[in-house]
C-alpha cells in the first residue's frame, strides 16, 4: 500500500523517467553480448574437429573388429554383429542431428546458409522454430531417439561404472530451468530462447557424446572377444616380500611367484636348495639375526610339449633391531602442569599397535599422539614402548625426560586497532593510544616464546603514576582487571606520558603463584 501511494504522489516526469529506466534493464537483459555469442562459435569448431578424430578412431576400431571376424566367424561372429549394429545406429544419430543443425542455420541465414559459419549468431527464434515446433515436434523425436540409442549401448557395456558413466553423457532427463520450480522437458531446456550459434553448439556437443559412447562400447566388444583367451609372451619369477626390512623377532614374509603361470598346473618352487611346499608359493620365516640377508632359488614349470623351463630368482631382506621412536612435541624436556604433547611411532608398526606408559605422571592417547602431563619439578620420568607384532607385545624402548618448571609470563594489555583487530602491548619503547589504554579491560600474563604457548592467570598488579611534583602515586587492581581509580588516572593521563605497571603476580596451569616483571606503559 505504501508503494501504491507513493507512485500516486510522482511527477508525471519522474513516472516516464522510471518506466524508461524498467525499458532498459529488460533490454540490457535480453541483450547476448558479442563476445559470449563469439565464444560458442570457437567451443563449436573446437568440437567439431573433436568429432572428427573420434570418428576416425571408431572406423578404426570397428576395422579391427572386422579383421577379427575374418580369422575366426566362428567366435567372433556375435561380436561382430553386434559392433555393426552399433556403428550404423550411431552413424545415423549423428546424421540426423547434422540435419537439425542445418534446419537451424537455414533459420538463422537463409537457405544455403552453413552452421559452422553462422550469421545472426544471437537469432532466438531459430532453435525454437526448428525443435519445439508441435506439428514436427524434432526436438522431442531426437530426445526419443537418443534414449532408444542410450538403452541400445548400455546393454553392450558389463562394466556397472562405465555403463552409469555413459547413461549419465546421454541423460534427457526433464530439469528445472534457474528461477523456476516446474520441470521441463529436455528438448524446451535445451532450445527455448537459445540463440542459433549456441542450438548448434549443444547439438555438436551431442554428437561428440554419441561418438565418446560408440568408442566405450566398441572397446568394450573387443574386449569380450579375447576374454577368454590366455596371452603370454615372457614368463619371469618374481619375489615379492610383505616387507624388506624386518625388526628382530618379527616375521620375514614374501610371495614367490611367475608371472602369467597357467593356473591349471602350479610351478615348483627351491629355496636355497629345499623345495617349497607352501600353498601359493608363500615363503616366510622368524628373522632373529640382524643385518642384510640374501637368499635365491629357482622356479620350475612344464611347458606345453612338456619340457620343464627353469626361472631362478635372487631377494634380500635386512632385520634391523626394535626400536622406538619418542620425541617430544615441544622440546626435549617435559614442563610440569601442562599438557606436553609427544610424538611415538615405531617403523612398521601401524598406531593402533603402540602402547606406551610413563614412570610418573599420566599418558593419554591422543589420536596418533599422546599427551604427557607431569606436576613433580626436577625429578626425571621414563617413557616406555611396546608394540604389538606377529600376535605378541614386545618392548621396543624407552626414553628418559626431565621435568622442568614452567617460565616465566610476560604481561601485556590486549589493545585493538581502529579496525577492530587485537594486539598486545607489552610496553614501552612501543606506544598506544590514550583510548586503546581506556578500552582495555585489564592485564594478561602469557608465555609464547615460538616453542610453548601456556596461559597465565593475573591475580593483581599495582599501577604507579607521578604526579606534577614527582610523587610516586600507586593504585592497586581489581584482580587481572584495571580498577575504577585505576581509571581514573587513565583519564587525566597527557599525551606523551607514562606510567608503570609493578608487583604483578600470575597464577600458571602448575597452580604456582609467581612474581613476573613490571612493564612501563607509554601513550602517544
Amino acid at each position: 500500500m505504501a508503494g501504491g501511494n507513493n507512485v500516486a504522489r510522482m511527477s508525471p516526469r519522474q513516472r516516464m523517467i522510471n518506466l524508461m529506466y524498467i525499458v532498459l534493464t529488460a533490454m540490457l537483459a535480453l541483450n547476448v553480448s558479442s563476445d559470449v555469442l563469439n565464444g560458442f562459435s570457437q567451443v563449436q569448431e573446437g568440437l567439431h574437429r573433436t568429432n572428427l578424430n573420434m570418428s576416425s578412431r571408431n572406423e578404426v576400431q570397428f576395422r579391427y573388429l572386422a579383421e577379427l571376424y575374418e580369422k575366426n566367424p566362428t567366435k567372433v561372429g556375435p561380436w561382430y554383429k553386434k559392433g555393426q549394429d552399433l556403428h550404423s545406429r550411431s552413424a545415423a544419430l549423428y546424421q540426423t542431428i547434422d540435419s537439425l543443425k542445418v534446419m537451424i542455420a537455414e533459420k538463422a541465414d537463409g537457405k544455403g546458409a552453413d552452421y559452422t559459419a553462422i550469421t545472426n549468431l544471437d537469432d532466438l527464434e531459430a532453435a525454437s522454430v526448428t525443435m519445439l515446433n508441435p506439428a514436427s515436434m524434432r526436438g522431442r523425436k531426437l530426445r526419443e531417439q537418443i534414449e532408444s540409442y542410450r538403452a541400445f549401448v548400455a546393454e553392450m557395456i558389463p562394466d556397472s561404472t562405465k555403463r552409469a558413466a555413459v547413461q549419465e553423457m546421454l541423460a534427457t532427463r526433464a530439469a528445472t530451468a534457474p528461477g523456476t520450480v516446474v520441470a521441463m522437458p529436455w528438448e524446451q531446456k535445451m532450445f527455448e530462447n537459445m540463440p542459433a550459434v549456441a542450438a548448434v553448439t549443444l547439438l555438436t556437443k551431442i554428437q561428440n557424446d554419441i561418438r565418446q559412447v560408440e568408442s566405450e562400447a566398441m572397446s568394450s566388444l573387443i574386449t569380450n572377444v579375447d576374454i577368454g583367451d590366455i596371452r603370454v609372451n615372457e614368463l619371469n619369477a618374481y619375489v615379492i616380500p610383505t616387507a624388506s626390512t624386518v625388526i628382530r623377532g618379527g616375521k620375514y614374509s614374501a610371495n614367490i611367484v611367475l608371472a602369467a603361470i597357467d593356473t591349471t598346473q602350479r610351478p615348483t618352487i627351491y629355496v636355497n636348495g629345499a623345495k617349497l611346499n607352501t600353498p601359493g608359493g608363500l615363503y616366510e620365516f622368524t628373522a632373529n639375526a640382524t643385518g642384510s640377508h640374501e637368499y635365491s632359488g629357482f622356479i620350475e614349470v612344464m611347458k606345453g610339449d612338456g619340457s620343464i623351463d627353469r626361472r631362478p630368482f635372487k631377494a634380500a631382506y635386512n632385520v634391523i633391531e626394535p626400536m622406538a621412536t619418542i620425541s617430544p612435541t615441544m622440546m626435549n624436556v617435559l614442563y610440569a602442569g601442562i599438557d606436553n604433547p609427544i610424538s611415538i611411532s615405531v617403523p612398521g608398526v601401524p598406531m593402533n599397535g603402540i602402547s606406551a606408559s610413563i614412570s610418573a605422571g599420566t599418558l593419554t592417547r591422543s589420536g596418533d599422539s599422546w599427551v604427557a602431563k607431569v606436576s613433580q619439578v626436577g625429578s626425571e620420568v621414563e617413557i616406555s614402548v611396546t608394540a604389538q607384532m606377529d600376535g605378541r607385545n614386545q618392548n621396543v624402548g624407552s626414553m628418559k625426560f626431565r621435568v622442568r618448571k614452567l617460565p616465566d609470563p610476560d604481561p601485556f594489555i590486549v589493545v585493538k586497532d581502529a579496525a577492530g583487530n587485537a594486539s598486545q602491548y607489552k610496553g614501552s619503547p612501543k606506544r598506544i593510544s590514550k583510548a586503546q589504554l581506556m578500552a582495555a579491560p585489564g592485564l594478561s600474563a602469557a608465555v609464547d616464546d615460538g616453542i610453548i604457548n601456556v596461559t597465565y592467570t593475573v591475580v593483581s598488579f599495582s599501577t604507579i603514576f607521578f604526579d606534577s611534583m614527582g610523587n610516586a602515586i600507586p593504585e592497586v587492581s581489581n584482580g587481572a582487571s584495571f580498577s575504577e581509580r585505576q581509571k581514573e588516572q587513565f583519564k587525566r593521563l597527557k599525551p606523551g606520558k607514562s606510567f608503570f605497571i609493578s608487583s604483578v603476580k600470575a597464577k600458571g596451569p602448575d597452580g604456582i603463584t609467581r612474581d613476573i616483571s613490571p612493564m612501563e606503559v607509554a601513550l602517544n
